[in-house]
């Protein structure tokens, strides 16, 4: 049974006790998010080394990180290691994008080395598998994607990427109304072109009860891909994304009721003032089930720092009710991002979702913004060390522009402001000036 099948009938599973004692929140509690759907525990029952967590209603905001070999880039050691440091920095879930040599060893060697969630996304190695057997993306058949959904399912991913919602009505009406940059998502350009060309609807939309079968056997949490995000930011909130975000919505009425776990995920690059908007009107839409935003990218100017980009959208987008953040590193629109890059991506990204956690009141949030605040005041530089987000880097940078002895810092120097006003706060009052 699924996490939510059996939230249905009153069991608190393991799963929803450990995320209970992650969130500070009753596990009956979470136990009735599952049930509704506006809380999602991806948890395939084939992932043995997963530690659970929870993504939704109330829940602290989550990180991904996307690794995976390429063409380019074809072995698996490095992105274990760079598994690993997301792992430490922080990341609640890692996705596979593997394209490279040996997708199902990559994948394999992936989850079983992984203690946080797995996600896929089955059509990049069901488009591989077509171009080899095939000869081309748009001969892929029915069989090339179920097989390979079923095949990452058996494996233990907890989560899927599945571009269900790339139907002929949204395809036809973005190119009536026109975009910049068209289809910017990998997956969903593989699937626009498969319906061009075969003038076919989606198959993953055609074949969607199938896929609810799969994903109930193993308890696969469906993350119902945006392949018509915007690519720009002048893309952003046509009809083209709209039409599938209202696909979305009833492809998760008709996963709840196979009680198969959803998500839904988001754009993408949108202008800042459209950001709270896009996530009210997913919310509504898709009926509170958590969502999972790239971003968003508030700007499209900025290669070489989108890490920042994103991080400015992804805290506007989660206080207005996204669920989950996927981090962008500052390989975004360059290159396959390096070890270095997903510690500086994951960091971004934890920084953003902590600064929404504090706005969306969920426990321990302000606690931790408050010690920090205590242990400045005490110039105690051990606790600021151990509270810091990146306790690695804090360290570093103390450590090279100050004395070992130094009370304060560099930056002020003998006029810390803490230090001199502790001196006269902490200074006994004379009784004549009571």
């Amino acid at each position: 049974m699924t996490q939510m099948q059996q939230a249905r009938e009153g069991k608190i599973t393991d799963e929803m006790k450990l995320v209970a004692e992650q969130e500070h929140i009753a596990a009956e509690e979470i136990r009735e998010r599952v049930a509704r759907g506006v809380v999602a525990i991806p948890a395939n029952v084939n992932h043995t080394s997963l530690q659970a967590r929870g993504v939704g209603e109330g829940l602290s905001v989550k990180v991904n990180a996307n690794i995976g070999t390429s063409s380019d880039f074809p072995d698996i050691e490095p992105e274990l290691d760079k598994l690993d440091e997301a792992v430490r920095c922080g990341a609640d879930s890692v996705m596979d994008l593997s394209t490279g040599d040996n997708i199902d060893l990559s994948r394999q060697r992936i989850i079983e080395h992984s203690p946080i969630m797995v996600g896929t996304v089955p059509l990049y190695q069901a488009t591989v598998r077509a171009i080899r057997e095939h000869g081309a993306v748009v001969e892929m058949t029915d069989d090339d994607i179920l097989s390979t959904i079923e095949k990452q399912a058996r494996d233990g991913a907890d989560f899927m990427t599945l571009h269900c919602g790339v139907t002929r009505a949204a395809i036809e009406r973005m190119r009536r109304q026109g975009r910049v940059m068209d289809i910017v998502s990998r997956g969903g350009s593989f699937i626009a072109g498969w319906i061009l060309h075969n003038e076919m609807e989606n198959p993953l939309y055609e074949h969607y009860d199938d896929i609810l079968d799969i994903c109930a056997k193993y308890d696969v949490t469906i993350s119902l891909g945006d392949g018509m995000r915007p690519g720009c930011t002048a893309d952003a909130t046509d009809r083209g994304q709209l039409t599938e975000l209202i696909t979305l919505g009833e492809l998760v009425d008709r996963a709840w009721k196979r009680g198969v776990q959803v998500m839904v995920e988001g754009p993408g690059h949108v202008p800042y003032d459209q950001i709270a908007a896009n996530m009210k009107l997913e919310k509504r839409l898709c009926r509170q089930a958590p969502f999972y935003v790239l971003g968003p990218l508030v700007t499209d100017v900025a290669p070489g720092y989108d890490h920042i980009t994103a991080a400015i959208g992804g805290t506007l987008a989660a206080v207005s009710g996204a669920d989950f953040l996927c981090y962008v590193t500052p390989s975004e629109h360059l290159c396959l991002p390096t070890k270095e890059d997903v510690h500086t991506g994951v960091i971004t990204s934890r920084i953003a979702a902590h600064a929404a956690d504090l706005v969306r009141g969920v426990p321990g949030a302000r606690e931790w913004d408050l010690k920090m605040a205590q242990a400045r005041k005490n110039l105690d530089w051990e606790a600021q060390m151990e509270l810091a987000i990146d306790p690695e880097l804090a360290r570093k940078r103390r450590g090279e522009r100050n004395q070992d002895d130094e009370e304060g810092c560099s930056m002020c120097g003998d006029y810390c402001a803490v230090k001199i006003i502790n001196q006269y706060f902490d200074k006994p009052q004379c009784p004549c000036n009571d």
